[in-house]
């Protein structure tokens, strides 16, 4: 069975104008050589400070921004040099999770109308089977008694729920999910992974961008851990503990990167 994602020396620059008019343009090496495999059934955490060039190569793997170099497959095709027509019919199997809930929900949408849209609209099912679906998904979700309300009357979870509902409801091959529980508190947290990662479909793979790798170690197989748009180390958190002083600084911000392994 083939990978469902397979990142092969990925490299990606940005063009920066300088800070006048006048300056000279400058270039932004954001990603550098990066290599990254998910198999099926596997949640792969995307583990990095802010600016290390997690966001970056989340998007390459998605097709939102070409790399300089390297190649992207997705299930055993090349991804990254398709024109986007011939993206197009692909993007309903690979789906995105954005960070910021409430921004990406309709104010004027009830739960059940978004994930009913989304299933119409994307999946082309009819109003009577996307309803259903629906029902079934936000059930699974703890939502069942929140068909009705619109995201203003939801709590910071509930609203993630949501998001997770109808990404999951579309039975998507990929999932990256952008710091899906950011601002939360840690029990609200935990309720969120464990929603997003019990209720992938078989076959399935994951990419969770995030910066905390507590929450990786409980929900996810593996973290690759980037550092200044590099991988500095692929954890196997199931049979490995971190090695390099900077992934053991996110587990343990007490840590002394200086002192003894």
């Amino acid at each position: 069975m083939s990978a469902i994602v397979e990142v092969k020396g990925v490299h990606k620059r940005f063009d920066v104008p300088g800070a006048w008019p006048w300056s000279p343009r400058r270039q932004v090496h954001a990603v550098r050589g990066v290599d990254l495999v998910v198999q099926p059934d596997e949640v792969v955490a995307l583990v990095g400070q802010s600016g290390s060039g997690k966001t970056t190569l989340s998007r390459m793997v998605l097709g939102l921004e070409n790399p300089t170099l390297g190649e992207i497959w997705i299930e055993g095709k090349r991804w990254d040099n398709l024109p986007e027509r011939e993206r197009q019919a692909r993007r309903l199997a690979y789906q995105y999770i954005p960070q910021d809930a409430m921004s990406a929900l309709d104010p004027q949408q009830t739960v059940l109308e978004a994930i009913v849209e989304t299933l119409t609209v994307l999946a082309g099912k009819s109003a009577a089977e996307a309803v259903e679906v629906a029902a079934t998904m936000l059930a699974r979700l703890g939502l069942a008694h929140r068909h009705h309300a619109l995201p203003r009357e939801l709590s910071g979870g509930e609203q993630r729920r949501v998001t997770l509902a109808r990404v999951l409801a579309l039975n998507p091959r990929l999932v990256v999910a952008d710091e899906p529980t950011s601002g939360l508190d840690p029990d609200r947290r935990a309720a969120v992974l464990e929603d997003l990662v019990g209720n992938l479909p078989a076959g399935a793979g994951c990419i969770l961008v995030t910066h905390d790798l507590d929450a990786a170690v409980d929900y996810c197989h593996r973290a690759v851990v980037m550092l200044e748009g590099e991988v500095i180390e692929v954890v196997d958190l199931r049979h490995e503990e971190a090695r390099h002083p900077y992934t053991r600084s996110l587990l343990d911000p007490w840590h002394d990167p200086g002192g003894a392994p």
